[in-house]
């Protein structure tokens, strides 16, 4: 075979692989965020430890043990934990977190335009579901135990269904997924869509929705 004709077909499929990944991949076992150090260059992630300063604690983390404070006008809190606050996840492709929905509670329409998201249901009952690019939606009602995929890139949104708080634990395969939200603005346009999104709210919670109305866009 020509040897030309071999290079560009190894070229080719190194940068397909490349291409389908989050976040380029690792070049060592481990490499948790140096947090002491003053950044003077900008590199996509962050600089890593001293490899002899590695320890068990750069691979633990207590942030998501906490609820968030849902007392707020979408009685709803997200805190998620990327490399820069959970050191270990540094160059791993991996970031985490931990989403609070009190009685009616809602995560307005947001995307991760870097990480793809898997939704864990810990407690409660959640109405969960995201918007593709032909406008379709796509929802479900998860129980205590139930995984729900947000694909990369799309609008997604989840409210809490049920007659008690709820909480949800979410991987995504970025170390830095980034949020774009834009639930409002989306919505504004779209009466028809957000009108399906609370008919089927009532219809799973019945008469409880006192809160609830507060949050949708007349």
């Amino acid at each position: 075979m020509n040897p030309t004709l071999v290079f560009f077909i190894i070229i080719l499929c190194s940068t397909s692989i490349s291409i389908c990944l989050a976040d380029n991949d690792n070049l060592q076992d481990a490499c948790p965020t140096n947090t002491t150090v003053t950044r003077m260059v900008f590199i996509n992630g962050f600089p890593c430890k001293n490899p002899s300063s590695i320890s068990s604690a750069d691979f633990t983390t207590s942030n998501l043990k906490d609820a968030g404070d849902t007392d707020n006008f979408l009685h709803s809190s997200v805190n998620i934990v990327t490399a820069a606050d959970f050191p270990g996840l540094n160059t791993l492709g991996l970031s985490i977190a931990r989403t609070d929905l009190d009685l009616d509670g809602m995560v307005m329409p947001h995307s991760h335009p870097r990480a793809s998201e898997l939704f864990f249901v810990r407690k409660g009952i959640v109405l969960a579901g995201f918007i593709d690019t032909n406008n379709t939606l796509f929802e479900s009602l998860i129980n205590e135990g139930d995984v729900f995929l947000f694909p990369r890139g799309l609008l997604h949104f989840c409210m809490n269904a049920g007659y008690e708080p709820a909480i949800a634990f979410s991987v995504m395969n970025s170390q830095n997924p980034g949020v774009v939200s834009i639930g409002g603005a989306v919505f504004e346009t779209d009466k028809l869509l957000i009108d399906k999104i609370v008919r089927r709210l009532i219809s799973v919670q019945g008469t409880n929705m006192a809160n609830f109305s507060k949050i949708h866009i007349q």
